[in-house]
């Protein structure tokens, strides 16, 4: 019975969703990076579906806190048609998170994977589109944010989504 207790309680999601309780309900994992892991969650006051981004606990206990918050506090501030907003941001059970738009659609990697080549047109709309946005970034962070943070697969809105590249 003790072993059954600990794995629920070292299980992420459900240490999560205890901290969590009231406020997001993480439903699964959508991706990992090298510093976070990304989980769909309901923004229960909301009523929303949303990312919520976590440190990995490991990184939090070397440091990884700093970069992280302050992460967080340039993405608070970015504003841009191609850029997610972030929603909200916190500590909870010493996990690090914030919350962004959860954005359902095909991804831009997905799409290049099926179709293999876009439309030289639309090709062009998405790279300027991403360099508009990466040239946002660069303005509000610099130098607290590197430009590799902005991925173009990950961070702005997939193909099919509500807004537009262009």
């Amino acid at each position: 019975m003790g072993r059954a207790i600990f794995a629920a309680t070292s299980d992420p999601i459900s240490r999560l969703n205890a901290a969590l309780e009231g406020r997001y309900t993480i439903e699964r994992e959508l991706g990992q990076g090298g510093i976070a892991t990304v989980y769909l969650a309901d923004d229960l006051k909301h009523e929303r579906k949303v990312a919520l981004k976590v440190l990995k606990p490991e990184l939090a206990a070397v440091g990884g806190a700093e970069r992280f918050l302050a992460e967080i506090k340039t993405t608070a501030n970015l504003q841009h048609p191609h850029i997610l907003p972030l929603f909200d941001s916190g500590e909870a059970d010493r996990f690090l998170f914030y919350v962004m738009p959860y954005v359902q659609g095909e991804t831009l990697a997905d799409r290049i994977k099926r179709e293999k080549q876009l439309p030289v047109d639309e090709a062009l709309g998405i790279a300027t589109s991403v360099a508009s946005a990466l040239q946002c970034v660069i303005r509000r962070s610099r130098p607290l944010v590197p430009v590799r943070a902005v991925h173009p697969f990950r961070s702005f809105r997939p193909v099919g989504a509500k807004r537009r590249w262009s």
